[in-house]
């Protein structure tokens, strides 16, 4: 969708949402003894949230913050937070190789991409305890009563790694009246989904509750062989949940929550599929042409590759036998105890949680069997939380204060092998001949031939001679005679076509043996929060919080790519690392590169890496707020959010200076090289505006907000692997170098935030008569970098290349415009109490690249998503049986982009966006992780 087009139909859903469609539901659940908000008739002073870590109506809490009831989520479908997305305009959750471990993005800021190393800049907490990563939240929720969005940094309340927002998820708590509820549902895709809760006295001051959910459904992709027969599937889904709870109540001052859940899935996910596979020409300004045949495309037939037309056919051709498997193990217990003194409440949540994850299969997404993640694989935290607040009032209620204080020990396990398949030697010695420059004459047989092995050894033939012609030109021109041209230049030539055959007869499961990673990461804080009540209507709130970080990392690597070491020992190094070789040195460079995925058997082998580092900071909120009139608040705040610093645990960035990838074959390694891959903490400055009008069948919340970060972490995936690098901005000219060549440098003083937020944000909610309940937002968002960017916040470290796009462009994964809505219409039916519901809830999206390299190929065009749900229900909802759809007009989008791994003569040559360096060409094949087709289906209640 282009902008004018997105523009004129969000300027018709702006003017719609008030009678029937986009928006925010925000009818949430009281907690205690306040009273239920009626499906279709609440309003914001009856809604409770606990944002502020204490109960208050959703009109009185000066912050940027939405809440969605169980009913709500039940409306939309939602079994996950990612449907969160239909309902919270400022909210963006994609889950990208493994639904496991998804990500979310908070007014176009978060982290992206699946490296464990990363906490999310979107805090996740359910019933009080700090979920690591953010995929906890993509499992089975279970009963939930509600889900608060709190947008902005939440540095003081919850702590290091909310400097985006956070998610605040609170499950139904047993109830002291014995009841219970159960559901059916079966849709397309064969999908089953039980659900179940029941929940009494166990004394008169126990009481208990157990929910659970299991589900299951057939896989979204095809899996197909090279005659389009159907051998397999992906994608699929196959999970459950158990929650059990204890509330003790023995008197008025004490209450105690006691917590176990269990998440079990043992499924096959995720594939992506091919969105690009031309090889792209420049032809002046933004154009290309496209040329006759991708020449890796070529390498990959010969291979077996198949490349559908539409990737939205979901049909995809793998590796056989390396299906994707996704498994997991979550479980944990906690704790609340609350205790009223009389003149002050204390809090403690004590909780300890196990989440391990298993995911593996094939790496390269394509049919040729170049990479895959052995079986072994797995990633586990282990983690516990302690947490203690104290909270009371003051000088005749007066102050409001809270005290606090908070302690971690997380253990992070990773466990992971990438290794070579069998047909990748032959194929990275064909793409490196393809793109060295001195073949370009191949045609798309030759070199499909060639990566099937019936032509490799003439075409490193050919290579060669190409080679030798050349360098014994370059060498006369360079005033060597001619016997002594050619004897130099054959011998180079020798060299380079060894290498190539070496590479081609890479034996098959070569690369890693037992690499881990290991990662103590222990923090405690102290907090205050304060809310002084200058006025009957003037409030001013202070909080103060001190997180003190410290992070123990080691890594056990092992290799037993014996190739690896004999090119090293070859002639390959010093021909790789002289430039008056040209194009022979970059074929050199490439052998040794692709030989060994970027480092060297003998570096790898028996490596122990150890580092370790600590860290404090402040952070902190302070807001005035006025009440000029019972039902409006307006406020003005100011908060500091910061996210913990860390350990890019991908062995590929070993040895990087953070302006260049240096091959190992460079560069011994040794533990100074850890530093490769730690990165600071990422910290930002927020500033908001904000306007709450609260009437007793409509309301209004308005807010005005500029974020600057500094440091943030961004993470993106360059086709070999992950780089994390902190970005800043530069208020002075680059002092050497180019931002887009990633050589620029300033100096520390000109030091400035590298990426602004700013927007605003608009929600709106009405019941203009009994039984109907319509929600609306927009939020209007501008995630830009700064026009020069470096690396480090002392202005020494400059862009890595990889990230040339991103100076004075648009964060990923951050729309411009996007608005959100539901109408809800739940009329009663004759006189015996039945009564029907018509639901139907929308998001539309502006533009946005979901490569957070901003490749031009990974863009997104804007798009809408609606989903619908019709029932009947019988007296008191004591039944009912309802028809829903998700996806109604099956719309077909992406939810991340990204490069296929290795499949790209070479870096340079990735993308589009290279023309204006110089790039001959853009031959990268692109990747996708689809969004989720239609679904539909039916679903049968009942309670008691």
């Amino acid at each position: 969708m282009n902008k004018t087009l997105w523009l004129q139909t969000a300027g018709a859903a702006a003017l719609m949402t008030v009678a029937i469609c986009p928006a925010q539901a925000q009818d949430a659940v009281p907690q205690g003894d306040a009273p239920q908000a009626e499906a279709a008739g609440g309003n914001e002073s009856d809604i409770i949230v606990t944002a502020t870590r204490r109960a208050s109506p959703l009109s009185d809490v000066p912050i940027a913050v939405s809440a969605v009831t169980a009913q709500s989520l039940q409306n939309s479908g939602a079994s996950d937070i990612r449907q969160l997305n239909q309902l919270a305009p400022s909210l963006l959750v994609s889950s990208t190789g493994t639904e496991a471990n998804g990500s979310a993005r908070i007014r176009g800021i978060g982290t992206v991409g699946d490296n464990p190393g990363l906490e999310s800049s979107v805090a996740v907490f359910i019933d009080g305890v700090y979920r690591s990563r953010t995929g906890a939240g993509l499992n089975e929720l279970g009963e939930i009563e509600r889900v608060e969005v709190l947008r902005g940094p939440q540095g003081t309340l919850f702590g290091r790694n909310a400097s985006a927002g956070l998610l605040n998820i609170v499950s139904k708590k047993p109830e002291f009246e014995l009841g219970g509820n159960a559901e059916i549902t079966y849709g397309n895709y064969d999908y089953w989904r039980l659900a179940g809760r029941i929940t009494g006295p166990i004394t008169e001051t126990i009481a208990a509750s157990i929910d659970g959910v299991w589900s299951k459904r057939d896989g979204f992709f095809k899996l197909v062989d090279g005659t389009g027969n159907q051998v397999g599937e992906t994608n699929n889904r196959d999970r459950y949940f158990l929650r059990g709870q204890l509330l003790l109540e023995p008197n008025d001052a004490l209450s105690v929550r006691l917590i176990g859940d269990y998440t079990n899935r043992d499924e096959s996910c995720c594939g992506a599929a091919y969105i690009e596979t031309r090889e792209r020409r420049p032809a002046g300004g933004e154009s290309f042409t496209v040329a006759p045949f991708n020449r890796i495309v070529s390498i990959l037939q010969g291979q077996g590759g198949i490349f559908p037309a539409d990737p939205y056919d979901r049909e995809l051709s793998i590796t056989a036998g390396r299906n994707y498997v996704s498994k997991l193990k979550d479980w944990g217990v906690s704790g609340e105890l609350n205790y009223d003194f009389g003149g002050a409440t204390l809090t403690s949540i004590t909780a300890y949680r196990d989440y391990k994850s298993q995911d593996y299969g094939d790496y390269d997404y394509g049919t040729a069997d170049l990479l895959y993640r052995d079986p072994g694989t797995f990633r586990q935290f282990k983690t516990f939380t302690q947490e203690l607040r104290l909270q009371g009032s003051a000088f005749s209620d007066k102050l409001d204060w809270l005290i606090g204080g908070y302690f971690a020990n997380e253990k992070l396990t990773l466990r992971d092998n990438i290794r070579f398949g069998a047909d990748y030697g032959r194929f990275a010695a064909c793409r490196l001949m393809a793109g060295s420059g001195v073949n370009s004459n191949f045609t798309s047989a030759q070199l499909a031939a060639c990566s099937s092995g019936a032509a490799t050894t003439p075409l490193i033939a050919a290579t060669q001679g190409n080679l030798n012609s050349g360098l014994t030109a370059a060498f006369i021109g360079a005033g060597l005679s001619p016997a002594a041209a050619a004897g130099q230049a054959g011998a180079i030539s020798t060299g380079l076509g060894n290498g190539l055959r070496a590479l081609a007869a890479l034996p098959s499961g070569t690369g890693d043996v037992d690499n881990r990673y290991f990662q103590n990461s222990r923090n405690w804080a102290i907090f205050t929060h304060n809310i002084v009540h200058l006025t009957d209507r003037l409030d001013l709130t202070i909080g103060l919080r001190y997180t003190k970080e410290r992070k123990r990392f080691s890594a056990d690597l092992n290799n037993n790519n014996a190739t690896c070491a004999a090119l090293q020992s070859s002639s390959l190094p010093s021909l790789a690392t002289n430039p008056a070789l040209g194009s022979a040195q970059a074929l050199a460079g490439g052998i040794l590169t692709l030989g060994c995925l970027g480092n060297s058997s003998t570096s790898l082998n028996a490596l122990d890496l150890n580092d370790r580092f600590s860290d404090g900071e402040f952070s902190g909120t302070g807001v005035l707020s006025w009440k000029p009139l019972n039902n409006l608040l307006t406020y003005a705040s100011f908060s500091r959010g910061y996210k913990a610093g860390g350990y890019n645990l991908d062995r590929f960035q070993l040895g990087t200076t953070g302006t260049n990838l240096v091959p190992a074959v460079f560069s011994p390694r040794s533990n100074a090289d850890v530093t490769s891959l730690r990165f600071a903490a990422e910290k930002v400055d927020a500033y908001e505006l904000g306007l709450k009008f609260t009437q007793p069948k409509w309301s209004i919340n308005v807010a005005a907000f500029r974020q600057e970060f500094k440091n943030f972490q961004l993470n993106t995936f360059n086709g070999t692997g992950f780089v994390v690098q902190n970005i800043n901005g530069c208020d002075a000219a680059l002092t050497t170098g180019s931002t887009a060549a990633g050589g620029g440098r300033c100096a520390s003083d000109d030091v400035a935030p590298g990426l602004i937020s700013q927007g605003v944000e608009l929600e709106m909610s009405a019941s203009p008569v009994r039984n109907v309940r319509v929600t609306g937002g927009l939020t209007y968002t501008r995630a830009k970098f700064a026009n020069r960017l470096v690396g480090s916040s002392n202005g020494q470290v400059p862009l890595d290349p990889a990230l040339f796009l991103l100076p004075g462009n648009t964060n990923s994964n951050a729309p411009e415009l996007v608005t959100t809505g539901s109408f809800a219409w739940t009329p009663d039916i004759g006189t015996g109490g039945l009564s029907a519901l018509f639901y139907i809830d929308g998001r539309l999206t502006s533009d946005y690249n979901t490569g957070s390299d901003l490749f031009p190929e990974k863009e997104q065009d804007g798009f809408a998503i609606f989903n619908a749900r019709v029932g009947i229900r019988g007296p008191d909802q004591k039944w009912a049986v309802e028809f829903w759809g998700q996806n109604i007009f099956n719309t077909d989008y992406t939810q991340v982009a990204f490069s296929s791994p290795l499949q790209s003569s070479s870096p340079a040559t990735s993308s589009t966006g290279q023309f204006r360096q110089g790039a001959p060409m853009a031959n990268q094949l692109i990747s996708a992780y689809l969004a989720e087709p239609r679904t539909y289906g039916i679903t049968l209640r009942g309670k008691f």
